[in-house]
């Protein structure tokens, strides 16, 4: 992706502009730059369609809209660029329900461990009036909107040894995101969650700085994780996605018809990296044996039956309504 053309106006294109009524101005907002960030590899099937929605807003808005897709971590933590959709100095963003969560707590609901049954209950949730009511009430919290629901995999457990059961967990010192909705899990089962940026977390488990880390296994494969990692133990523990989130800033300049041009090309690129996802899932297993990996089955109830307890516990930041509509889902 490239910055639209920067336009050098000769005396003549300014004197036609402004016989025309058409001011240097308004030209440069009918071709405005815009900017979405987000902290997964260009490998990984968030960033290729990122740039497939890039192009289609370009192509769809006549281009009046282009858009440059900063990769990898490269406009700042996750922490960072959900502070940057208020404050102006990114455009759109993915991130995760948990860091959602921490502006409007409903929100990180879909973020908690065990909280989904399976992928098509995360579906039946992604596309239910409950997460419709909780995407506005976090529009309304914080002025960003909501564009879609993206899978992002079941998360996993990597160490160095086999983890078999809620026991082995004791004392492991793991690497969770820096949201405090990922460390329900490590704590329900005894294990020390250590939040690490992203970027850092292949040194952290290199240098021994901690024991594990869990994430779904595309994002193990897209990081290398399996190379300073001996096991992937298949705990399944949270049914992930990351939400496509356009800033207020933006969204307040859009008219109607824009917005609707932004919602349907962020679905459409939803649909596809969860398309994209599911496929890596049931490809992957095979694919860390050829490397290596051991791959160790998990028995996962003993897990669950240690988190269901703090499913309404002081963590949660949604209330007991909320909880059972979510749990009611495709029943």
């Amino acid at each position: 992706m490239t910055h639209p053309r920067q336009l050098t106006p000769t005396r003549w294109v300014s004197m036609t502009l402004l016989a025309s009524g058409i001011g240097i101005a308004g030209m440069a907002q009918a071709q405005q730059s815009l900017t979405f960030a987000h902290v997964y590899e260009t490998s990984e099937p968030y960033h290729e369609w990122a740039l497939w929605a890039a192009d289609e807003i370009e192509a769809r808005t006549d281009g009046r809209y282009t858009i440059e897709v900063h990769p990898a971590s490269s406009l700042g933590k996750e922490a960072d660029i959900n502070e940057g959709l208020s404050l102006g100095t990114v455009d759109l963003i993915y991130t995760g329900n948990q860091f959602a969560g921490r502006s409007y707590g409903p929100i990180g609901i879909a973020g908690a461990p065990y909280m989904f049954r399976d992928f098509d209950h995360w579906q039946a949730y992604a596309d239910s009036e409950l997460f419709q009511e909780i995407a506005q009430g976090y529009e309304d919290a914080t002025g960003n909107v909501p564009l879609a629901m993206n899978y992002y995999g079941r998360r996993h457990t990597t160490s160095n040894r086999p983890i078999d059961s809620p026991e082995d967990m004791q004392g492991l010192k793991i690497r969770v995101p820096n949201a405090p909705m990922y460390m329900m899990f490590p704590e329900a089962t005894g294990a020390n969650p250590t939040p690490i940026a992203f970027a850092e977390v292949y040194l952290a488990l290199q240098q021994g700085v901690v024991d594990a880390q869990e994430n779904p296994l595309p994002t193990i494969r897209a990081k290398a994780f399996h190379e300073v990692q001996d096991h992937i133990n298949l705990t399944g523990h949270i049914t992930d996605s990351l939400i496509t989130i356009a800033g207020g800033p933006l969204w307040n300049q859009l008219s109607e018809e824009d917005r609707e041009i932004f919602r349907e090309v962020y679905m459409e690129a939803g649909e596809r990296i969860t398309e994209d996802i599911l496929q890596q899932e049931a490809d992957l297993v095979a694919w860390f044996e050829e490397q290596g990996t051991t791959v160790n089955e998990v028995e996962t109830e003993p897990f669950r039956e240690a988190v269901l307890p703090h499913h309404n516990g002081e963590a949660a930041t949604w209330d007991q309504g909320t909880y059972d509509r979510v749990q009611a889902i495709g029943q």
